[in-house]
């Protein structure tokens, strides 16, 4: 698509580029460990709920925190985002590489909780970079495609970790993946510009707003809260199936730690990349006109998702599994862009950071913390009864609540349409004014 260069801001193309690849390498570390789930408690001896709290909570409970305070520096005037990034790069890729020499669930915890921390920089500030870089009726689509780094990085890390798993061993696979972001941070500090430094900042600003005045102002916004509850809920559902999908067909379909990561880590990965995409697309084409529509296609995509998607875990021909898992993929990936732009259409400018941030907040808190946890520990309660089929009793129910978080995008649109009309007249009102 053709990229329009606001007046400071460095091509695009090249910062989008940048923020994917970054993005790509932030998956990457962050979701090899569901992959190397099995073998990781076949060695040190973990329950479900331990792995639950290893891929989940013990990430996103720092990840989610730090990221409201970190966003806060970054939308400062004064903050050198891209070098905020480069950093955070290098943190994390440090931390995921002592992943690979714990002894211990304890020692696994500490090193998960440092890859939580360095990642906490990364998304929020990415999407004020990017808001700042393209014109409105493009933002939505260059956040999809920043958002591509969720399922490549995804694919890869699944790829790279079943691999290295069956190859070498489990901990090998944090090093391979670890260390290469270094160099990548070091890019990044070099080459990746921040649009805003040298930019003279407006004459008629308003006065920034504090971290809890930009909360409270965001809360205001029905359309926000919708949208936030609704992507909460997407990341609670998708973070859970997202580990607790290869655990299950590893030990319902015998399939073994490579098979899982080259048949349903390449062909979901591959169905989380056209969704995403899709989502960009569509929010970016039909938003343009009705911003109400930004959100139309991941609201009506997860009530058709379900059934399918139910069907899914159902069947025992695990290749049969995988081709009716790979639509509601589609479907449940195409929200990223939609929710994210639509963050950026109700906040200040002197706030984009934050309106991310406090997305990022719920998302990751609910989600990533509390959906592979609950789904660990659901799969344990289940486990006296239905044995080694808990995980896809679990898996049934994931695949119904989907429901919930279309109606909420659903009610969502109608609350942004309304919103940005508000918004928008105003700004007319204002204009005329002067």
């Amino acid at each position: 698509m053709m990229m329009e260069k606001p007046q400071g801001a460095p091509h695009p193309r090249l910062l989008l580029w940048t923020l994917l690849v970054v993005y790509i390498f932030n998956f990457i570390d962050r979701q090899i460990v569901a992959i190397l789930a099995e073998p990781i408690s076949r060695d040190l001896q973990l329950s479900d709920s331990q792995l639950g709290l290893l891929t989940g909570l013990a990430f996103a409970l720092f990840y989610a925190t730090l990221g409201v305070p970190i966003a806060r520096v970054a939308d400062n005037g004064r903050s050198n985002r891209s070098r905020m990034i480069a950093v955070f790069v290098a943190v994390w890729s440090v931390m995921t590489a002592l992943c690979g020499v714990a002894q211990n669930f304890w020692q696994l915890l500490l090193a998960r909780i440092g890859v939580g921390v360095g990642e906490a920089g990364c998304t929020p500030t990415a999407h004020a970079l990017i808001a700042d870089s393209l014109p409105p009726e493009k933002r939505a689509g260059g956040i999809a495609f920043f958002g591509l780094g969720i399922p490549i990085g995804g694919l890869l890390g699944t790829l790279i970790g079943g691999g290295m798993a069956e190859a070498l061993g489990w901990r090998e696979a944090f090093w391979v993946v670890g260390i290469p972001g270094l160099l990548l941070a070091v890019f990044v500090w070099f080459f990746l510009k921040d649009p805003r430094l040298g930019r003279a900042a407006p004459v008629d600003a308003p006065p920034r707003l504090s971290m809890w005045a930009s909360l409270k102002l965001l809360a205001t916004s029905p359309a926000y809260c919708l949208v936030l509850s609704g992507a909460s809920l997407v990341a609670f559902l998708s973070y859970g199936k997202g580990v607790w999908v290869l655990v299950y067909f590893q030990r319902t379909h015998k399939l073994s730690v490579g098979q899982t990561a080259i048949w349903v880590g390449v062909i979901l990965g591959i169905a989380g990349i056209v969704g995403t995409w899709l989502g960009g697309w569509a929010a970016d084409k039909f938003g343009s006109k009705d911003r109400r529509h930004m959100l139309t296609l991941p609201a009506w995509a997860m009530v058709l998702a379900a059934p399918v998607l139910f069907a899914g875990y159902m069947v025992d021909d695990w290749r049969l599994a995988i081709a009716l898992l790979a639509l509601p993929t589609i479907a449940n990936s195409a929200y990223y862009g939609p929710a994210y732009g639509a963050a950026q259409v109700l906040a200040r400018p002197d706030t984009r950071a934050m309106a991310a941030a406090w997305m990022v907040f719920a998302q990751n808190l609910i989600g990533l913390g509390l959906g592979p946890l609950l789904f660990g520990a659901l799969s344990d309660m289940l486990k006296p009864e239905y044995g080694t089929q808990s995980v896809r009793i679990v898996l049934y129910f994931a695949a119904w609540a989907g429901l919930v978080p279309a109606l909420l995008f659903w009610l969502g649109a109608r609350a942004l349409g309304r919103e940005a009309n508000q918004k928008e007249a105003m700004n007319a009102s204002v204009a005329h004014a002067g």
